[in-house]
């Protein structure tokens, strides 16, 4: 488990209980994983560059560092095989103007690689820090692409474990990983072969030591790729707890479920843990393997060097060259452990980042799409059937003519269906079947900008970021001045409600809105739809869960929002529907009726009963209150 994934459980776990927990029990069994049903480290490398443009745009450079490198690493040797055969070792004795010529040189050449190793690592930097960008951005920006029925199959913690977690094993990797991967592959080649040309007995040697090696990389990193991919999936389940128990915190802490709530969270970090130790179990292996194959590779050199020497023709400069070689083979070598493992899960995480890239985009927006008028417009829902889930509609061939100008309230049961109509309306996703038309024209063949520009929705939470009030208004309208901000609070009739918070429309609201109460931000919410003069208005009952006094604000506020729009509201309070022009009943995904509020009551069906049962509740509660 990585450090941060233990501080932020560890937060969690303190604020529930300060108790430790029950002890997690471990069985690590490293080989238990089926490894044919995933890809292999080619496939998701493979599909990775393919999915990442600038990670080829910085394959030039790689091949830069790869060959400078192991020019850089080749001088030494090759200077000090010079100096002993022809400057210390040769006919005439010790010639110290070629061996001080060799040694300046060498060093002018070091000097010169030097310079271009590290410009060349700096351009590998930045090649990196451009792809984990795109990679981030690109992500993030996919998530919020998906329809309301994806977000609906995944929970958010794993989300953010995508374009967070997932990404920051590949920023591990970049900083480090990918250079040695780069710079050791030429220093490995380039080495062999210069010992091929000093001796191919001892070239031949070298190829035997290490051959045992590949084999076992093979293997172990097959299921070690298994195992990573395994743990990021633990580390996705464990966010995903965690801000599950985050955000619920008032609710556990109520209802005394502290301690239930902490017996998931550490049975989610107890699944992470023993995914980490399953993959971890496979560096224990690679770690001291590559350092008996270093060590053995030095001294089957130096022994055989020596021992064949005038047999094979080995002079002292050669045999101390292919020593020095023969090091730096088995430098890459030792370090095979630490960049495999790295490796792994890099690769692991940038699996999980392709397969979201992978999901795919059910609302695809036109690239020339129609526009749409100014003011009230009409809404036409034509045979819509509609489903999170395959073969599981939420709605079923629905249709529905709403008048431009007319105030519809959406009434039925919890699961009924009418939250899913207002998504629609607002093309959070688009029905399987059928089609829905605002102001004559398909939303699948509306410009996103026309309709992000007529259609608003006010959700039930209403959301708020972390910034001034004013900021959050002029949310509704990217440009507007400080005086439409306040324009539209006073067109509301809010200018007071403004006036009296602490810093006016400066006020800050906190994160998600917490400075500010339910009905206030409601209020935000309301003034933000103003500001974007919508043509179609749909309001997922703005006034629930808010006290009798911010109601009447709020149903002030709302009436005069709704002056000159065609509003539709998801009335969970039947007061709503009360007021509405039109009320259209949802019973399982079907409209069972249509009509006025009055026309319904007296008709004695579904939304008959629904009111006799509201009404029932609402007396009962003002008995509860008088008491």
């Amino acid at each position: 488990m990585t450090a941060i994934d233990e501080d932020g459980a560890q937060r969690v776990v303190a604020e529930l209980d300060a108790d430790t927990g029950p002890t997690v029990a471990l069985d690590v069994d490293p080989f238990s994983e089926d490894v044919t049903e995933r890809p292999g480290a080619v496939d998701l490398l493979r599909a990775g560059v393919a999915a990442t443009p600038e990670l080829r745009a910085g394959l030039g450079t790689a091949i830069g560092l790869s060959v400078a490198n192991a020019a850089w690493r080749l001088v030494v040797p090759v200077a000090l095989q010079q100096v002993l055969d022809r400057g210390l070792s040769g006919s005439g004795g010790v010639d110290i103007p070629f061996v001080l010529g060799a040694c300046a040189a060498a060093a002018v050449v070091v000097l010169v690689l030097t310079v271009v190793v590290q410009r060349l690592t700096m351009a590998m930097a930045r090649v990196a820090e451009d792809v984990l960008y795109a990679l981030r951005t690109r992500a993030f920006a996919h998530v919020h692409r998906l329809s309301i029925a994806a977000h609906g199959e995944s929970k958010t913690g794993i989300l953010v474990s995508r374009v967070t977690s997932d990404i920051e094993t590949l920023a591990q990797f970049a900083t480090w990983g990918a250079v040695n991967w780069t710079v050791s592959s030429g220093v490995l080649l380039v080495s062999l072969i210069t010992m091929f040309v000093y001796s191919w007995q001892l070239g031949l040697l070298t190829v035997l030591v290490l051959a045992p090696v590949v084999p076992i990389m093979v293997v172990v990193q097959r299921r070690q790729l298994v195992a990573y991919d395994t743990l990021r999936n633990r580390v996705g389940d464990t966010l995903g707890r965690i801000a599950e128990t985050v955000s619920g915190v008032r609710v556990i802490r109520a209802y005394h479920h502290s301690e239930a709530a902490r017996g998931d969270l550490h049975g989610a970090i107890g699944d992470q843990l023993a995914a980490q130790l399953k993959a971890r179990f496979f560096f224990s292996i690679m770690f001291p393997m590559s350092d008996v194959f270093g060590g053995l590779l030095l001294a089957v050199v130096a022994g055989a060097g020596v021992y064949f020497a005038g047999s094979w023709g080995l002079t002292a400069g050669a045999i101390v060259a292919c020593l020095l070689l023969a090091n730096q083979l088995a430098q890459p070598i030792a370090e095979i452990g630490e960049v495999l493992d790295q490796t792994q899960t890099a690769l692991a995480g940038w699996g999980k980042i392709l397969g979201l890239l992978d999901q795919p985009v059910d609302v695809i927006e036109p690239t020339a799409g129609a526009d749409l008028p100014h003011g009230a417009l009409p809404v036409d829902i034509e045979h819509v059937t509609f489903s999170y889930l395959p073969g599981q509609p939420v709605l079923h061939d629905v249709s529905l003519r709403i008048p431009a100008g007319t105030t519809v309230a959406i009434v039925g049961e919890t699961g009924s269906g009418k939250t899913t109509m207002s998504k629609l309306l607002c093309r959070l996703a688009d029905p399987q079947q059928g089609r829905v038309a605002i102001g004559g024209v398909d939303l699948r063949d509306l410009d996103p900008a026309a309709r992000r520009r007529s259609v608003r929705l006010v959700p039930q939470d209403g959301f708020l970021f972390d910034d001034t009030v004013a900021a959050n208004v002029a949310l509704g309208r990217p440009g507007a001045s400080r005086a439409e901000v306040d324009a539209s609070f006073d067109s509301l009739g809010l200018t007071d409600w403004v006036m009296g918070l602490p810093n006016g429309g400066d006020t800050r609201v906190g994160e998600r809105g917490g400075g500010l109460s339910v009905g206030e931000r409601q209020l935000v919410a309301l003034a933000r739809a103003q500001l974007a003069d919508p043509g179609l208005l749909l309001l997922d009952e703005a006034t629930s869960n808010v006290d009798p006094e911010t109601e009447r604000v709020l149903g002030s506020a709302l009436a005069a929002l709704s002056e000159g729009r065609t509003t539709v509201s998801v009335a969970h309070r039947l007061s709503t529907a009360e007021a509405a022009q039109l009320v259209v009943v949802f019973d399982a995904g079907r409209i069972v009726e249509l009509g006025p509020h009055d026309e319904l009551v007296q008709a004695g069906g579904t939304y008959a009963r629904l009111y006799e049962s509201w009404i029932g509740n609402t007396r009962s509660g003002a008995m509860t209150q008088r008491r």
